[in-house]
């Protein structure tokens, strides 16, 4: 299982580049990740926040997730979850969703609300996220992304 830490403002370059790599594995087109490369942007700043986690193990960063504070009302929102191609399916994704979750958790969070890549929403129905619904993508207007929610109070009694 690789290790999860919280991420340095000098891999913003490397965290930004490893989104790239993760979403192009779904096979979209140069003009698709063109138009979501604002989206798939770490920043320093971000990073800086300090809501930015990364997997790692012997081959380096494997993976990477942001997540913002929770809101009034005790969501938190799961901005990112990338992980490295040939990692897939190799319990990373697993490995950060635990983190992001006990981060949440510990910050106040009782719900992680999300909005999936419509190829990814297997992976979080396997992790326990229930499907609330479907929302605009901010990047592509009219294009409707599954939103999930994970409740981590329910997850406690599990």
């Amino acid at each position: 299982m690789p290790g999860i830490r919280l991420a340095r403002p000098d891999e913003a370059d490397t965290l930004t580049a490893l989104c790239v790599r993760s979403k192009a594995m779904w096979g979209y087109d140069a003009a698709f990740m063109a138009r979501t490369r604002a989206a798939l942007t770490v920043t320093a700043a971000e990073i800086a926040s300090g809501g930015v986690w990364v997997a790692e193990d012997g081959d380096g960063i494997v993976g990477m997730a942001a997540i913002e504070a929770p809101d009034q009302t005790g969501r938190a929102l799961l901005d990112k979850l990338f992980i490295e191609p040939e990692r897939t399916g190799h319990g990373v994704g697993q490995a950060l969703m635990t983190a992001i979750c006990n981060v949440a958790k510990a910050s106040g969070a009782t719900v992680v609300r999300l909005l999936a890549d419509p190829n990814a929403a297997p992976f979080y129905e396997r992790w326990g996220a229930k499907r609330v619904g479907e929302e605009s993508s901010a990047t592509f207007p009219g294009r409707m992304l599954p939103a999930f929610e994970i409740d981590l109070l329910d997850r406690d009694r599990t």
